[in-house]
């Protein structure tokens, strides 16, 4: 066996013009993997896992002023939020007749009703009377809704049921039986989303990513097992940037090295979607020691249902290994959606880009899905909404990536739904775990730091190119040509 160094290991990972490309090999990592800039996996054509083509996103340095200034936020909430399809919710949090869970983006509130015939309908959570919500908890059961404020009464369709004394009120005034005002509603792949002026192309045709690329994870059969909301003293858009791009992961998050490849491959679809494969299970091509098996490396290992001491390879082989070992387990389990994937899917991030402010982190096992909520009246503040989201099986090896940070008492069962836990400037900081704790540091110094006279706007590179594909359909949306 290899020598195994003992190293210092945290959490993994949580993710988070045209010019000619640049290629500069550094290395041959693996038999299916090495370092290439720019990076490619090297699949088939066809295959989901297949390098796109560069998008010619051009090669502008916007105006900081975005992130900031109040104009242009207000030009976000007229030309871009009620055009654009937002994720909404998961199917799993309302599974049954009756069940919601309330949506809250900027100053806009929405409720997301499962209907008898099993359909998803929406409705804005402002009382057609007097704008007091009708729902006022995150998520619950009801027959009905009743306002709380002078107890008006609505079906889970929307409909008006009664008016508390009727009699009271001019006739004409209610004659048209004043019910929820409806928002467009839509899923895919156990994903919600709603539209607000209704005006959007449909869903499927909207989201530029390939079909099966989200039905494959199946994530309508997983559950949320944590929900953290945090609010950062920056824009929405900073926080997005952050998490578009691994290129910071050597700088920021250097404890990250010994178990993934920063050279991510980014790929833009479209309509503003994009998404970064993070190769994982391998040290990074920036390590000296690429050969013996770090302390890192061991814990994925084991997650994958090996053991670290029978293990006769290279730190090089680890991710063919894991790969392997996570498909026999698959075989072994009576998992058969596991036979959709690429061998690189059952190790890799597929950090995946919703346009404008979603980032979901794919895998077989559980997704980490990223939302980035504008706040209602600051440009420079933002809601981090973060769930974490688990496929169970009655297996206690089978578990998501280590990277997710759940505590070791999470209840990943699906039996209970967690509350979401809040938590706002000024008050106790979150335990995000250590690399997204550096992330929250790192994403508020460079809002303080885009204010500044002596910097002009952002002068993003080709490992910057998702942050250029989004903002420049932001910026079609912003400038009227979509």
């Amino acid at each position: 066996m290899k020598t195994v160094r003992s190293v210092s290991f945290l959490d993994p990972f949580a993710i988070f013009g045209r010019s000619r490309p640049i290629r500069f090999e550094v290395t041959v990592m693996a038999a299916n993997l090495k370092a290439v800039w720019p990076m490619s996996l090297s699949a088939p054509a066809g295959s989901l896992e297949a390098k796109q083509p560069e998008a010619d996103d051009g090669l502008d340095v916007p105006d900081p002023a975005r992130y900031y200034s109040r104009e242009f936020m207000a030009k976000e909430w007229q030309f871009l939020w009620p055009r654009v399809w937002l994720l909404a919710g998961v199917t799993a949090d309302i599974p049954e007749e009756g069940d919601y869970t309330v949506f809250n983006h900027g100053h806009e509130s929405f409720v997301i009703v499962r209907q008898a015939d099993g359909g998803i309908r929406a409705f804005y959570n402002a009382c057609p009377h007097r704008a007091n919500p009708i729902a006022l908890n995150e998520r619950g059961s009801v027959a009905k809704f009743t306002c709380a404020f002078h107890a008006w009464r609505f079906c889970i369709d929307g409909k008006l049921d009664c008016i508390t004394d009727e009699h009271s009120f001019e006739p004409k005034l209610v004659e048209q039986r004043p019910g929820l005002t409806e928002a467009r509603c839509d899923q895919v792949g156990g994903l919600i989303f709603i539209n607000m002026d209704g005006k959007a192309p449909p869903l499927r045709e909207w989201i530029g990513l390939p079909p099966g690329y989200i039905e494959n994870y199946q994530i309508d059969k997983m559950h949320v097992v944590r929900h953290v909301r945090t609010e950062w003293q920056a824009n929405w858009k900073t926080g997005v940037d952050a998490f578009y791009e691994t290129y910071h992961l050597p700088h920021i998050h250097p404890q990250t090295q010994g178990v993934m490849e920063d050279f991510s491959q980014y790929d833009a679809y479209p309509n503003g979607f994009q998404r970064m494969i993070v190769p994982i299970c391998t040290p990074s091509h920036r390590m000296h020691d690429r050969e013996n098996v770090n302390e890192g490396l061991q814990y994925m290992m084991i997650e994958a249902g090996m053991d670290p001491a029978e293990f006769q390879g290279s730190a090089m082989e680890v991710r063919v290994a894991v790969q392997k070992a996570k498909r026999e387990r698959a075989k072994r389990l009576g998992l058969d959606h596991y036979d959709k994937f690429t061998d690189g899917q059952l190790t890799d991030s597929w950090a995946t880009g919703y346009f404008p402010n979603v980032q979901i982190g794919m895998h077989p096992e559980g997704v980490f899905i990223m939302r980035f909520q504008p706040h209602p009246t600051d440009p420079e503040r933002f809601f981090y909404d973060n769930m974490t989201m688990v496929r169970y099986v009655d297996d206690p090896k089978y578990s998501v990536p280590g990277w997710m940070g759940l505590p070791k008492d999470t209840d990943v069962t699906g039996a209970t739904r967690p509350n979401i836990e809040h938590h706002f400037v000024g008050g106790e900081r979150a335990d995000l775990g250590d690399v997204l704790n550096q992330d929250v540091d790192l994403v508020e110094a460079v809002q303080r730091g885009q204010k500044s006279r002596g910097f002009r706007g952002p002068l993003w590179g080709q490992q910057e190119s998702r942050l250029r594909h989004y903002q420049r359909e932001i910026d079609r949306y912003i400038n009227g040509e979509k």
